[in-house]
């Protein structure tokens, strides 16, 4: 074989696997859901397909710490304003501060650092999703100086969707990414563990699914492993709340304890134990009864592919925070789980 023929029978098939990889990552849909981008699942599966709501910039801006009626320490599911928007929408300035900005901890100063930024409103919300609660928790039992200062922003960390994401070519994406998502998304499908995919997202089938989600494998949805790794909340930590809110006696407090995501589809009895303290407290709203029953009701309450609450859910979430904060304050009568 002369030395160009082995050159070319090296050089060809070598450019049309290139050309094959290349080819399928630029058509395969950049990731718009945090579960799809950790696991190297396909959004042509399991992306969303609703239009969201559309909400007027203006109830999305919050305001300075000074100015703020209530004052939200929050996660992620507080980043987008959208649920913080019917608050805004009812009259009161909302600034929110974020549980990674303070190291995840309420320590023993908490309510004079808060002063000392100049809040003087009426309410302080503390956002937690359900399977970080236990941590921030414990953090703050040991903490007892705030050592960073307090910090909000006025637009949203995360700004919410405006409409579903169209195709578009996956130029910044590595050679191999489409061959990667195409392998992990048959694997996770299929229950099983490749190497290269992580474990943490899970393909699993919901009861109903086509009801209650809107992607084109709607018999299944995307879920993260941590959700039942880190285990159940329970009565102590709700006692761990009341003892918090009670030693941070400047402010009213209010607890918001968002439920996982699996709790909401598949495992409705996770905390069962400390939702039923939970509504004999004037802590906070219920809503894991809240998110089991608004599930039924909207397709996408929670994203098929994320973590989140859709934008449609946090709405409805921002409804009952409305009716929470409503009636914390004495602007409306008491009712079932506030």
């Amino acid at each position: 074989m002369t030395p160009a023929k082995l050159w070319l029978s090296i050089f060809l098939p070598a450019f049309a696997v290139f050309t094959g990889l290349l080819f399928q990552t630029l058509v395969t849909p950049i990731p718009y859901g945090d579960l799809a981008r950790i696991g190297r699942i396909s959004d042509y599966d399991f992306g969303w397909r609703i239009e969201p709501p559309r909400v007027a910039p203006e109830l999305l801006e919050a305001v300075p710490i000074d100015k703020a009626d209530i004052v939200v320490v929050g996660d992620s599911f507080s980043s987008t304003h959208l649920w913080q928007s019917r608050l805004v929408g009812s009259g009161y300035g909302v600034a929110t501060v974020f549980w990674d900005s303070i190291d995840n901890a309420l320590c023993d100063d908490f309510d004079d650092w808060l002063v000392g930024a100049g809040f003087r409103g009426k309410l302080v919300i503390l956002e937690s999703v359900e399977r970080l609660l236990a941590l921030r928790l414990a953090n703050s039992q040991k903490c007892s100086h705030m050592r960073a200062p307090p910090l909000s922003y006025t637009e949203p960390l995360s700004p919410p969707p405006v409409r579903v994401p169209g195709f578009a070519l996956n130029w910044d994406a590595q050679l191999i990414s489409g061959w990667l998502t195409t392998r992990c998304t048959r694997a996770a499908i299929a229950g099983k563990v490749r190497s290269g995919c992580d474990q943490q997202t899970r393909a699993l089938a919901v009861a109903d699914g086509c009801k209650l989600f809107s992607h084109r494998r709607c018999d299944m949805a995307l879920f993260l492993g941590a959700d039942q790794q880190l285990g159940e909340i329970t009565p102590e930590h709700l006692a761990g709340m009341q003892a918090l809110a009670q030693t941070q006696s400047r402010v009213p407090i209010m607890w918001m304890v968002v439920p996982n995501k699996t709790t909401t589809y598949l495992d409705p009895g996770h905390s069962r134990d400390f939702v039923k303290a939970l509504r004999q407290t004037n802590l906070g709203p219920d809503l894991f009864t809240f998110a089991l029953e608004e599930k039924t009701k909207v397709q996408d309450f929670y994203f098929p592919n994320d973590t989140h609450l859709s934008s449609h859910g946090l709405l409805l979430l921002g409804d009952r925070m409305l009716q929470a904060v409503r009636h914390k304050l004495g602007e409306a009568p008491a009712s079932s789980g506030d």
